[in-house]
């Protein structure tokens, strides 16, 4: 590969229904693979990278090979604790809230929808995110 490529279709259409679900969300092609967008902001990114791939990415997991990964936002506790919880999630190189995960045969579904959700929440205006029906934050 060598280079941020695109996921296989099947990926993408796993992910699909989960992004699409929220409001006022889209889809559109970006540069490698797809994202998922609220008001221009971008809270999902799904893509194939692999150790020849620009560096950020590839020693961000310590990639032996090809993965796909999925980027997505985060804030607060949740974000150190992705930073720093090793395989399958990595800091992804750049902006100060954007992690990744590798996804395969053993990806939680039902956990990316979660992340996938909150990140939307990072992203989206507030009175979009009141639309969601969101268990009550925990203190």
């Amino acid at each position: 590969m060598g280079d941020y490529a695109d996921p296989p279709e099947t990926l993408v259409a796993k992910l699909r229904p989960i992004c699409l679900a929220l409001p006022e969300a889209y889809e559109e092609k970006a540069w490698a693979g797809t994202r998922w967008m609220v008001r221009k902001k971008t809270f999902a990114h799904v893509l194939a990278v692999d150790r020849e791939s620009p560096p950020v990415l590839a020693k961000a997991h310590e990639l032996t090979g090809a993965a796909n990964v999925v980027t997505f936002r985060s804030e607060g506790p949740e974000l150190e604790m992705l930073r720093h919880a090793g395989h399958p999630y990595f800091y992804a190189g750049w902006g100060r809230d954007v992690v990744g995960l590798v996804l395969d045969d053993d990806t939680d579904w039902d956990e990316v929808t979660e992340l996938l959700t909150e990140s939307y929440c990072v992203m989206a205006p507030q009175k979009l995110v009141a639309l969601l029906d969101r268990p009550p934050p925990v203190d």
